[in-house]
C-alpha cells in the first residue's frame, strides 16, 4: 500500500519548532492525508508484519520514519525496512532477504533540512509578502537560487558586446573533385568592413594542401542517465517536456500493462548517480558478448565517478532486463 508521499509535516500556522529546546520540531498528520493514515490503521492488525519500502534516500528514510510515528509502530517487533530500485521479482525477493532498520542519520538529515527551510522561510517570506507580492515564500535553497541568478542577471547586463567576423572557405581540389572547409584562423576582424578587406585579399591566392594529419579517436560513451540528463536528451532529440519525459518513465518502472507482465523495464527514475550495480553490468556485458560477439566487449567496464554532492540513493537509470528488445515490451 502507498502513503502517497510524505504524511506529516510542521504546522502551517505557526513556526511548529521549538528553538529553545534544541530546534524540537512538531509534528502534524497532513490533512489530506487523514484519510491514508486511516486506511493504512485499518489493515494493521497486531500479527501483521509491517515492510517499510519507502525510497532509500533520505527523504525516503523520512517518509518512512514519519509512518512509523503516524500509524503506532515504534513496538511493532515484526517491523521492518528494505530497499528495492527496480520493480522486477528478483530485486523485490532479495530486498526482502536483506531487511533492515530505519536509518536515523538519514532521517535527521531530512528534518534539519525541513527544519532550516522552516526557520528561513518563516521568518522571509511575510517580508516578501509586505515588500513585494503576496504569496511568495523563501526557503534555504530558493534564497540562495535567487542571489545566483540575480547576480548572473547583472553580470550579463554589464557585458559589453564586441563584434567579430570570421570567414570560412569551401576548397576543390581541381582533378579528383573532393572539396573541404577550411576556416580562416590568427585574423582578427572586428568589423564587416575589415572582413571585405581580408576577403578581398584572398579572392585571388592560390592554396596549397601541406601536409594531412590523421589520427584515431576514441570517444568515451556518455555516462548512465540521471534523472536530469535523461530529461536533457528526451528534450534534444524527442522534443519531450519534462513533465512528459518523467510521465514515460513513471509508467516503464511501473510496467503497467506490457506485455512481459507487470514487472518495470527501468530502475527508478529519480536519481543522480551514475553508479550501475555489478548485476547490471554482468548482464550488460553478457548481452553484448551474445549479440554482437567477443571483439565488442570491452576488456573491463568503465567507471564513473559521481558528483561531488550526489546522494547515490539509487543507481543510475538502466533497463532492468537489457536482453529485452521492443518487440518483447510493446503494449
Amino acid at each position: 500500500m502507498a502513503s502517497m508521499g510524505h504524511v506529516r509535516d510542521l504546522p502551517k500556522s505557526k513556526l511548529g519548532i521549538d528553538v529553545a529546546k534544541n530546534f524540537e520540531p512538531t509534528y502534524l498528520i497532513s490533512k489530506e492525508k487523514k484519510n491514508v493514515i486511516k486506511d493504512l490503521k485499518t489493515k494493521i492488525g497486531k500479527d501483521t508484519h509491517v515492510w517499510i519500502a519507502t525510497d532509500e534516500d533520505r527523504e525516503g528514510e523520512a517518509i518512512g520514519w514519519h509512518l512509523v510515528q503516524a500509524l503506532d509502530l515504534e513496538k511493532n517487533k515484526d517491523l521492518k525496512r528494505i530497499v528495492f530500485h527496480e520493480i522486477t521479482q528478483p530485486a523485490i525477493l532479495d530486498a526482502i532477504a536483506h531487511p533492515r532498520s530505519l536509518d536515523l542519520h538519514k532521517v535527521n538529515a531530512q528534518q534539519a533540512r525541513r527544519i532550516l527551510d522552516r526557520l528561513v522561510g518563516y521568518e522571509l517570506s511575510p517580508l516578501l509578502w509586505k515588500k513585494i507580492r503576496y504569496g511568495l515564500s523563501a526557503g534555504r535553497v530558493q534564497s540562495v537560487a535567487v542571489r545566483l541568478i540575480v547576480d548572473r542577471e547583472r553580470e550579463i547586463e554589464a557585458f559589453n558586446v564586441e563584434e567579430y567576423w570570421s570567414i570560412t572557405a569551401q576548397f576543390t581540389h581541381p582533378d579528383t573533385g573532393e572539396s573541404f572547409e577550411a576556416k580562416l584562423a590568427k585574423v582578427k576582424m572586428g568589423n564587416e568592413a575589415e572582413a571585405k578587406a581580408v576577403l578581398k585579399e584572398l579572392e585571388d591566392a592560390m592554396y596549397e594542401v601541406t601536409s594531412v594529419e590523421e589520427k584515431e579517436v576514441n570517444r568515451t560513451p556518455a555516462p548512465p542517465f540521471t534523472t536530469s540528463t535523461l530529461q536533457q536528451e528526451a528534450s534534444r532529440k524527442l522534443g519531450f517536456s519534462v513533465k512528459k519525459t518523467m510521465s514515460v518513465a513513471q509508467g516503464l518502472y511501473e510496467g503497467v500493462e506490457l506485455a512481459t507482465g507487470h514487472e518495470g523495464l527501468i530502475t527508478y527514475m529519480r536519481t543522480d548517480s551514475t553508479r550501475l550495480s555489478d548485476n547490471a553490468i554482468r548482464d550488460a556485458r553478457n548481452m553484448i558478448q551474445r549479440v554482437l560477439g567477443k571483439e565488442y566487449l570491452p576488456e573491463k567496464p568503465l567507471e564513473y565517478r559521481n558528483k561531488k554532492n550526489a546522494q547515490d540513493a539509487h543507481e543510475a537509470i538502466r533497463p532492468t532486463d537489457p536482453s529485452a528488445n521492443p518487440d518483447q515490451v510493446q503494449r
